[in-house]
């Protein structure tokens, strides 16, 4: 499998030195492999009742901070919300 390192990095905007190229297309290539080589599983998963979960109860800690607390760390806020730069135009 021939995987392009250089259309991936520029997808990703990373800068990567051609003498890098070799290792991540080694790296990569072993992680498809791996993947590849992963077991199909059936449609629906069992769960053993023998072996049932057990989870946790959701609990409120004990320390509740006030939104003003909160906000102070933002570097930005608006009405009472973090301002973030826009990602998608």
């Amino acid at each position: 499998m021939d995987i392009d390192i250089r259309h991936i990095a520029k997808l990703s905007r990373l800068r990567i030195d051609d003498s890098e190229l070799a290792g991540y297309e080694k790296e990569m290539a072993d992680i498809i492999a791996m993947v590849e080589a992963m077991p199909d599983i059936e449609d629906e998963l069992t769960v053993d009742p023998a072996e049932a979960m057990t989870l946790r109860a959701d609990e409120l800690g004990e320390k509740c901070f006030s939104r003003d607390e909160i906000l102070k760390n933002a570097p930005k806020t608006v009405a009472g919300c973090v301002v973030v730069p826009k990602t998608v135009d």
